[in-house]
């Protein structure tokens, strides 16, 4: 068992629970619901707070506020979570917050996430796996981020909004309707410029799949019908190709809102 370092001028409330090898720095504040998990490092000035579980290897830089009461004037102290998974990376100035009565009572980030300077994940956000949020992204109450998305410096994603799996968020955009996995989108307010071609690459994703893709954003972004119909045609003739349905499911499952579109055509 690996020793717990707790600096003698950090402070963990009496119900904390701390596993295996974790380090608690100085001036750092651990609340009596909080659960670290095995190896959890926080470096100085670091408050955790809430119901709030932060899963194995995670790290904490300076002055970050994680679990705090939500940033909702609704919120009635009602007893909700926020649950962060293992080995993520959530530097200085974070601020993650518990969900509502609202949104289903809970916070959840996955696996091996990069939080930088100064992000914001509201409440009620479901963060997947491998996400990165560039420094002073805002992530409003609701918001769905699929695995692997990535969000440029100073974005913005309004309140309810999804992001795609795979997806890339340019640099001070601001996102007002969900962009689709694998899309990339830029601006202000954000518009999809085509895929994320880049990151697909990146990941090994196979010439094949990338080239499926294209033909299916075209498709499905084309100036002739509505985006209901062109949808229905493309889950047929893609039936059999799954990241080309990933998008096709994303859209069906957002029901009524609204899709960030392409300004001029379709070319990905």
């Amino acid at each position: 068992m690996a020793e717990i370092k707790v600096h003698p001028t950090a402070i963990v409330e009496d119900g904390a629970k701390l596993g295996d090898g974790v380090s608690v720095g100085p001036f750092s504040v651990v609340g009596p619901e909080v659960v670290l998990g095995d190896g959890v490092e926080l470096a100085s000035h670091v408050v955790v707070t809430g119901r709030t579980a932060v899963g194995q290897r995670t790290r904490i830089f300076p002055f970050a506020s994680i679990g705090h009461q939500p940033q909702d004037l609704k919120y009635k102290g009602e007893p909700s979570t926020l649950e962060i998974g293992s080995d993520c990376l959530i530097r200085e100035g974070v601020t993650m917050n518990p969900g509502t009565a609202g949104g289903g009572m809970k916070t959840v980030v996955g696996n091996s996430c990069a939080f930088l300077a100064n992000s914001h994940v509201g409440h009620d956000c479901h963060v997947g796996n491998n996400v990165i949020l560039s420094n002073n992204v805002m992530l409003a109450g609701h918001v769905e981020v699929g695995d692997f998305a990535i969000l440029g410096g100073g974005a913005a994603v309004i309140q309810f909004a999804r992001v795609g799996a795979h997806a890339f968020l340019g640099g001070m955009s601001g996102l007002e309707q969900d962009l689709i996995p694998y899309g990339m989108a830029l601006g202000n307010r954000a518009y999809l410029s085509g895929l994320n071609i880049i990151g697909l690459q990146r990941r090994d994703f196979s010439r094949s799949q990338i080239h499926d893709l294209r033909r299916a954003y075209r498709l499905l972004f084309a100036q002739e019908g509505t985006l209901l119909e062109r949808v229905a045609d493309v889950a047929e003739e893609f039936k059999d190709h799954p990241t080309v349905m990933e998008i096709v499911a994303f859209i069906k499952a957002g029901g009524k809102r609204s899709m960030c579109t392409p300004k001029n055509g379709a070319d990905a």
